[in-house]
């Protein structure tokens, strides 16, 4: 594999990581929505149009696979994605592991490339990648609104009960 390529995607991903880090870090201090929750998945489903590229397309069975280690790298995601109720407000909890677990997937990924990259074009290395990354933030997204919605019902029964309770 070209050397220069994996810097440069490297260098490309340690900057992408910690700018996911930063978000992160910021969208504990305002309260979460759903429009916060689902706009990630859309706005990153715009990269399906690098399948129009045929060069990037991989194979079925690396799809399936892609996406499998993505779903199985999502379970961290989800594990450290907690909701909480403060001031009246949703927020999600701020996590340590988050950050760990951020850095693992970026050492993961720059792993997976010095190993498969010579069996795999860089066309295709890049569209499984893609495919992994929303093979992860599918199942995450989806469940960190599941876990919203109920937390959202949760706030909702304690503002009628206190409503209730302050006008008899």
């Amino acid at each position: 594999m070209n050397d220069i390529y994996v810097w440069i995607t490297s260098i490309g991903a340690v900057v992408m990581a910690t700018f996911a880090l930063i978000l992160r870090l910021r969208a504990t201090k305002k309260p979460a929505s759903v429009r916060k929750i689902i706009i990630p998945p859309i706005a990153m489903s715009t990269g399906f149009l690098m399948f129009l590229y045929e060069p990037a397309r991989p194979a079925f069975i690396q799809v399936i696979e892609a996406v499998a280690v993505g779903i199985i790298f999502s379970v961290l995601l989800i594990k450290t994605s907690k909701f909480e109720i403060k001031e009246q407000q949703i927020y999600l909890k701020r996590s340590k592991a988050f950050a760990f677990i951020l850095v693992g997937l970026l050492l993961a990924r720059i792993l997976f490339k010095l190993i498969i990259g010579d069996a795999i074009n860089i066309e295709e290395l890049a569209g499984m990648f893609f495919l992994l990354a929303y093979g992860m933030i599918i199942p995450w997204r989806i469940s960190m609104y599941v876990s919203f919605k109920k937390i959202e019902k949760e706030l909702q029964t304690k503002v009628k009960s206190n409503a209730v309770t302050l006008n008899p």
